[in-house]
């Protein structure tokens, strides 16, 4: 076990910038290009070992993926044939589908967490991309916005799009064991209920996914199956990454840095500003999460719910109503359901 951090390889100014992009002995951070632009890239990591390279995430499913990944594999001596298997952090398509892929056209092992079986298994386009979605949005009070988002079409490449189950799936503390390394799989609920992350305390790294992003808060439940208190997990999920002996921060979105630690209390830190001021809403008047969200700030330009498109101003809605969730699960306020509306007051 290290006793201090790993010192970090230099890293170039724009993390997007295509390449294998060494970060510790036998790994590489490999950005692949998505096709939101709100998120820029997604972070692959190659891990190098004796029986043949694995594959941490894999993006986006698709051409232009599966040629930066080639090249990027290439410029190590590697072929896309050589992966030995393809560790997934959790189901969300920039993540999962372009190991899919693979899987098809080069028989490549994918596994993921278990938890992810639920909205794996549930995956289904033909009432629209968001339909559990719009669904939480109307018991949410905001049935404008759930109108519009049941009417969004399903696109060609959507129904395109390979899914499935992965060929084995990842059980909280299974030990991936490496020709070279031990990675131990840790269940991280809450971004989504089967994410999970993969340490390699030898090396004093966390390959975080989507848990832990270094300058962006993750999104909260958004799958096609969410639990029902999805930010309760995260915030479990977050302390006990906090208990773990600090370690790189090997994100899939954003740069490497030092210290999981920091970042970690920074989460923890918004989410308590966060509930604080939903509670505070709620204390004002506002008693459905679109009210509540329509009452506070978006993004670091402090923009109004209805400045957001609609798709952001969903989330929004929807992260809301998780922290009206904890607030009434911890007594803070309560709710109760009125015409398929769930409305919430303080607590008398």
């Amino acid at each position: 076990m290290l006793n201090h951090l790993p010192t970090l390889p230099a890293q170039p100014d724009d993390w997007t910038e295509p390449g294998a992009h060494r970060v510790s002995d036998g790994v590489h951070r490999i950005p692949l290009p998505l096709p939101d632009p709100a998120l820029h890239a997604v972070n692959a990591y190659l891990v190098e070992d004796a029986e043949g390279p694995v594959l941490i995430d894999s993006g986006w499913a698709g051409p232009e993926t599966q040629k930066v990944l080639s090249e990027a594999l290439r410029s190590l001596g590697y072929a896309l044939a050589d992966l030995s298997q393809i560790l997934v952090t959790h189901a969300h398509w920039d993540h999962y589908t372009q190991a899919l892929a693979l899987r098809e056209s080069l028989g490549a092992r994918v596994r993921i967490g278990r938890g992810e079986k639920y909205s794996i298994d549930g995956f289904d386009l033909t009432n629209g991309p968001f339909p559990h979605q719009a669904d939480q949005l109307r018991a949410c009070g905001a049935p404008e916005l759930a109108g519009r988002i049941d009417a969004l079409p399903v696109r060609p490449e959507d129904w395109a799009m390979p899914v499935g189950p992965p060929d084995a799936w990842l059980d909280d503390g299974e030990q991936v064991a490496l020709a070279g390394r031990r990675l131990t799989t840790l269940a991280t609920p809450g971004h989504t209920r089967g994410h999970v992350v993969f340490g390699d305390p030898a090396a004093g790294l966390l390959f975080a996914g989507d848990h832990v992003l270094p300058h962006i808060t993750p999104s909260i439940g958004f799958e096609c199956v969410p639990e029902k208190s999805p930010l309760r997990s995260y915030l479990q999920s977050l302390r006990l990454v906090r208990e773990l002996p600090d370690a790189l921060l090997l994100p899939a979105h954003g740069r490497v840095t030092l210290g999981v630690h920091t970042r970690v209390d920074q989460l923890l830190a918004h989410h308590d500003e966060r509930l604080d001021a939903v509670a505070r809403e709620v204390r004002a008047g506002a008693t459905t999460a679109h009210a509540v969200a329509a009452a506070l700030p978006w993004t670091r330009r402090l923009r109004r719910l209805d400045q957001l498109p609609d798709q952001h101003r969903m989330l929004a809605i929807l992260e809301i109503d998780a922290h009206l969730e904890v607030l009434a699960e911890t007594g803070v306020i309560e709710g109760v359901d009125v015409a398929g509306v769930r409305h919430f007051a303080v607590r008398a």
